[in-house]
């Protein structure tokens, strides 16, 4: 076991935020922590690892207990670069590969009895090397910060980086370090879907175990396999991923209120016996016996409905044309950098059209663009645009909550202001807050609303899916799947595109590709045959293109045959090392070659992480 935790409460300012939670991580389990904004999952996490200390109750870790911890927003200041950062995870590999190489170049000159105290501690630190693969610590660390999204920037100075990738390299160091628990709070924010993806393969493989929250449901139900909820201050335990544990709650509701209704029943009962019997003197012993029952009865609690989510109805007045956007070519720039060259784009009536690309390649500028009124922009006849920009920067934040909504839509009484309000999810105390004080998931809800009562038949969303907990997410499906206008959004949410996308843009190498279908058959054209996604424009690599990239796969194939060859021989100077340790000189040959294998192996493994 490395952590349990016994009837633990907690408070913030006098509010419950945990009552008596009970729950355990065992070694090498996968654990999905879920729960709506302002549960209190970040704070469960914090007492976990403790950075909070309980007010009743025990946060008992195992003894020794290595863990990593990634909080939302983590700050990481250094003003060295990414890759001297997450060298000093492996100072114990460099010391130890100091010490071999120190040891081998003693050998050279020593006597026959130097020797074979030289030669027994290059063969023990060469053990230990191979042990903690010390090697291949400079493929790791590349490895790491190529899948995350740090390629080109290992040199990039950690304090010039922005929130997301101080959070992104935190995570690194992390994945570096291997701790026996991983913590994780929102791991997958500020990623893109190329390295979402990389990350999940990356811990799958992960040795220890693993606590997450997360509102990615492709993430929790392919990594978890435990599912803990917290809910009105309690926390409840799952067995299975988030896809599993929605079916189990709804089946716990179900039968903790038949077992409810049958007690109810009971009582009702065993009342009217004894109301009814307790005075008659034939009767009045069993009647007697029943109250006494009544009374030793353990009253089950009325199971209480999981949080009402918040609700959204999408609607417009007027359909347009058919053709609703359409543009000349165009090209797109941002910061001095050219995103997109000579581009088109057309959007016909009732499409559903999913952005996707990695990080800075243009999906939210290609938005503003296409909204901005530029001359290469026309929107169809009747085309009536309601927005969703990700950082709801429309929305004053000084206001009142109910003034910023209300004074955009004068019509409405205010009693209609507050249920449209309140049916997204604010209450009469939210409504009373400036926009300022909101969270990001009540925010996002205010945004929601906003875009509902614009009633546009063309809806532009910019990541919608930000800062809502998992049932606001799978209520704003609903209400879009119900929609049926025109969709055009970008998210980072995969089964939020997999469920509303019938067509795919993505933003590759400087170019608009076009794929008419689901999100996830996208995916597997691009694993199938990458080159042959079917697109409405994607033009054909060049000869010397083709050729390069043959080149550089001959040479990899190459590299992975002498890494194999040179690893096993590395291996058999081991063994032949220990086997003359006594024979000076088969030792000083020996060593000799381990030098060379060493520094070819160190090259080629330079080269082929350049490759890769």
């Amino acid at each position: 076991m490395l952590i349990e935790v016994k009837n633990l409460t907690f408070s913030y300012t006098g509010v419950p935020i945990l009552k008596n939670a009970s729950f355990a991580l065992h070694e090498g389990e996968r654990v999905g922590l879920i729960g709506g904004n302002g549960e209190g999952k970040s704070t469960l996490l914090k007492l976990l690892v403790g950075e909070l200390t309980p007010e009743a109750g025990s946060v008992t870790r195992r003894s020794s207990l290595s863990l990593g911890y990634l909080e939302q927003g983590a700050d990481f200041s250094s003003e060295e670069t990414a890759y001297a950062v997450l060298e000093k995870v492996f100072e114990e590999d460099k010391r130890l590969l100091a010490s071999l190489a120190e040891t081998q170049s003693a050998m050279a000159g020593a006597g026959e009895q130097e020797m074979r105290v030289l030669a027994a501690r290059a063969e023990s630190l060469a053990k230990r090397v191979v042990a903690r693969d010390s090697y291949n610590f400079g493929v790791k660390i590349k490895t790491v910060l190529n899948g995350m999204g740090f390629e080109g920037m290992y040199g990039q100075v950690v304090s010039t980086m922005s929130g997301g990738e101080k959070t992104r390299l935190k995570l690194c160091r992390l994945l570096l370090e291997e701790p026996e628990l991983l913590v994780l709070d929102e791991p997958t924010n500020h990623l893109d879907l190329k390295t979402l993806f990389w990350l999940e393969d990356y811990l799958i493989s992960y040795k220890g175990a693993l606590l997450a929250v997360s509102h990615d449901r492709y993430f929790l139900d392919r990594l978890t396999s435990r599912t803990v909820e917290v809910e009105r201050g309690k926390v409840t335990s799952y067995k299975g991923s988030y896809s599993k544990y929605r079916v189990l709650k709804e089946e716990k509701f179900k039968e903790e209120t038949r077992a409810y209704e049958r007690q109810q029943e009971e009582i009702r009962k065993l009342q009217t016996y004894v109301d009814k019997n307790i005075v008659r003197a034939t009767t009045a012993s069993s009647a007697l016996s029943r109250a006494n029952k009544l009374e030793r009865m353990e009253l089950l609690e009325r199971p209480l409905p999981p949080p009402p989510p918040p609700r959204f109805r999408f609607t417009y007045d007027e359909r347009p044309y058919e053709t609703v956007v359409k543009t000349s070519p165009f090209t797109l720039t941002a910061g001095g950098k050219v995103l997109l060259e000579k581009e088109t784009f057309t959007l016909m009536r009732g499409k559903r059209c999913a952005i996707v690309g990695d990080n800075g390649t243009g999906k939210s500028t290609l938005l503003r663009f296409l909204l901005s009124g530029a001359p290469e922009v026309s929107l169809g006849r009747f085309v009536r645009v309601a927005y969703y920009d990700q950082e709801n920067a429309d929305l004053p934040k000084e206001e009142r909550t109910l003034d910023a909504f209300w004074g955009r839509f004068p019509r409405l009484t205010q009693t209609e202001a507050r249920s449209l309000l309140a049916r997204a999810g604010l209450n009469a105390e939210d409504v009373q807050k400036r926009v300022g004080e909101l969270s990001g998931g009540l925010r996002a809800k205010l945004g929601l609303a906003a875009l509902e009562g614009r009633h546009g038949n063309f809806l532009v969303l910019d990541e919608p899916t930000n800062h809502l907990d998992l049932p606001a997410r799978e209520s704003l499906e609903e209400a879009l799947k119900a929609f049926d206008g025109t969709l055009l959004f970008v998210s980072h949410d995969r089964r939020f595109i997999e469920t509303l996308a019938d067509t795919v843009c993505a933003l590759e190498n400087g170019k608009l590709v076009w794929f008419e279908g689901k999100y996830g058959d996208y995916l597997n054209a691009r694993r199938a045959q990458p080159a042959a996604v079917k697109a409405k424009k994607a033009e054909a690599p060049r000869k010397e293109e083709r050729a390069r990239e043959a080149q550089r796969r001959n040479r990899i194939s190459e590299i992975e045959r002498k890494l194999a060859a040179l690893e096993g021989e590395a291996e058999a100077l081991e063994k032949e090392l220990a086997e003359k340790a006594g024979n000076y000189l088969e030792v000083r040959r020996i060593s000799a070659r381990q030098e060379e294998v060493r520094e070819e192996i160190d090259a080629l493994y330079e080269e082929y992480g350049e490759l890769i």
